[in-house]
């Protein structure tokens, strides 16, 4: 058997390469869009892809496996549990648990495991004809290494009202039955740690049915629902805007994008004409360089691991938009875009003084404030604070007096930002309060201080903070 784990950090998203080495056929389960890294495992290890397997309607990412089948000739096995309101409207193979799907020497057994979604689905593989026991279960968004998928979102992200009570009892029969596997299997999870599919993920890749009964909180409840219920809708962060549009993009037809872009890059007049179009721009820059000279009403995201998830937080799927990054990275943020459907780049620039020089005018830059600044300023009465974390950081612990808004609905609730006293923003470490002060700078205000180092500096310089009970 040949097995790689492919590992998209910017969505903490896993995605499996399964081969018979002896038949020379693979199967790729839960594939991002940019599948031309499947194609090349496959071409440097002789193997040809004829399985594709999907565990779930995914909603954190746009899988690649329409892609995928088109350019191999790969059959879709998908699944066709969970009811009329959840079956994949475009031709695959339907399969339901205790399906057992053969590849060469190696099959995958189907296990429906709802909760997390009503058609989430699980894979048991065994590799004959080493052994007639399983010894790997791929299990997407059901069980994670130390926690387990979240049954909110579809509430949540998709306005779905009434599913997560039953996601949650669903999750809690479907962990029952993991429980009575074998310890020995090996679990490879859809997520690691910092997906938003869960609460508490951890960070190293796999791990055991037997590992898991003896570290994941989901398997302490063996009798005990209504606390299981409980304790997992509690908490969980906010699910990213683009969420409901990647249920609806995963399970109808749509056009399939079968190679990684190549983006234009812009001249000055045509970013200029753009602008005036009110086409969006979005900076890629790391901030502190945002931060020392901007083109004005462009917005801060940075190019780093969380690029695609702000980038869906604020931008939608019928808008054009242009970015500004350097022609090394321009790939990167293309994949990273491409891999949530955000596919309308008009082009880039690479240099934010181009647009200073052609329009005569200066470019903005951010009011960064220091620690004994914030200080300073904390101790004038006429001052609005801003913590811009989400609901569940604030509430462990926050600075006192500080109103919390959380950057992802910034733009919903510029309502409850004042114009007239002066704002400090911060959150943790500087990378959300560079987005939202470019947000409220787009939006006209003029009276706003970033504290950049956020709660990490305030907390080890020893600085009290309070929680909500």
């Amino acid at each position: 058997m040949f097995f790689q784990h492919v590992y998209d950090k910017s969505l903490a998203q896993a995605s499996y390469f399964i081969g018979c080495q002896k038949a020379g056929v693979a199967m790729v389960i839960d594939p991002k869009r940019d599948v031309d890294t499947y194609l090349e495992i496959a071409k440097q290890n002789n193997m040809t892809i004829t399985h594709v397997a999907e565990t779930h309607i995914h909603a954190d990412f746009l899988s690649g496996a329409r892609e995928l089948a088109a350019l191999t000739g790969a059959k879709m096995y998908l699944s066709d549990e969970g009811g009329p309101d959840w079956q994949y409207q475009f031709p695959h193979e339907g399969v339901k648990d205790g399906d057992v799907i053969k590849m060469g020497n190696l099959t995958f057994e189907v296990i429906h495991t709802p909760g997390h979604t009503p058609e989430s689905i699980s894979f048991l593989l065994t590799d004959l004809p080493a052994s007639n026991k399983p010894v790997m279960m791929f299990t997407g968004d059901f069980v994670f290494v130390g926690d387990i998928g979240r049954p909110d979102l579809l509430e949540k992200a998709a306005g779905l009202k009434g599913t997560q009570d039953l996601g949650a009892r669903q999750m809690y029969q479907s962990i029952k039955r993991f429980a009575e596997l074998p310890d020995y299997i090996q679990v490879w999870p859809g997520h690691g740690a910092g997906s938003a599919c869960g609460k508490a993920l951890g960070a190293v890749p796999s791990s055991t049915v037997g590992y898991e009964k003896i570290r994941n909180w989901a398997l302490q409840y063996p009798t005990n629902e209504t606390g299981f219920v409980q304790y997992l809708l509690a908490d969980q962060p906010e699910p990213p805007k683009y969420f409901a549009m990647m249920k609806k993009l995963n399970k109808v037809d749509r056009p399939l994008l079968t190679e990684v872009p190549k983006q234009k890059k812009l001249s000055t007049d045509e970013l200029l004409a753009n602008l005036a179009k009110g086409v969006k721009l979005i900076d890629a820059r790391n901030k502190t360089d945002f931060a020392a000279g901007f083109i004005p009403g462009s917005i801060n995201i940075q190019g780093n691991n969380a690029f695609a998830t702000w980038a869906g937080w604020f931008l939608n799927y019928e808008e054009p938009f242009m970015l500004v990054a350097s022609e090394s990275q321009i790939e990167d943020l293309t994949r990273k875009l491409m891999r949530i459907g955000l596919d309308s780049v008009i082009g880039y620039v690479d240099n934010v003084a181009d647009w200073a020089a052609a329009t005569g005018q200066q470019l903005d830059t951010a009011k960064v404030i220091s620690l004994d600044e914030f200080k300073e300023k904390k101790a004038e009465n006429n001052l609005q604070l801003i913590d811009l974390r989400g609901v569940s950081e604030f509430n462990t612990a926050h600075i006192k007096g500080a109103d919390n808004i959380f950057v992802g609905t910034i733009e919903k609730n510029l309502d409850k930002i004042s114009k007239d006293r002066r704002v400090v923003i911060h959150c943790q470490g500087g990378d959300r309060s560079s987005i939202a002060y470019s947000i409220l700078a787009k939006h006209g205000y003029k009276n706003v201080l970033n504290y950049s180092a956020g709660m990490n500096e305030w907390i080890n310089e020893g600085n009290p903070v309070v929680s909500e009970s």
